[in-house]
């Protein structure tokens, strides 16, 4: 799992029909703490998340096990809408 903040949204007028009515979300990988790392990716919304929010992100064959995903052509699936994270130093 990832934690990423969306930074965009993707349209695509034509694409694979089993995506057909996918929101599709540009998301960062970024540290517990906020920080960028690692490059950006596209990946499914199945939380209905937005913008500016920080998610949850699989990929790979888990992606597929997401909610109405299994016969999808995904690589990465937006999982969890995060509210806050907590690590101990």
């Amino acid at each position: 799992m990832l934690v990423a903040r969306i930074i965009g949204t993707v349209v695509a007028t034509r694409k694979d029909p089993r995506l057909v009515s996918c929101k599709l979300l540009v998301v960062r990988p970024v540290d517990p703490k906020g920080k960028v790392e690692g490059n950006t990716l596209v990946a499914i919304d199945t939380v209905d998340a937005g913008v500016g929010e920080t998610v949850l992100v699989v990929s790979g064959s888990s992606a597929r096990m997401a909610a109405g995903l299994k016969d999808c052509p995904v690589d990465a699936a937006i999982v969890g809408v995060i509210d806050t994270i907590t690590v101990a130093e």
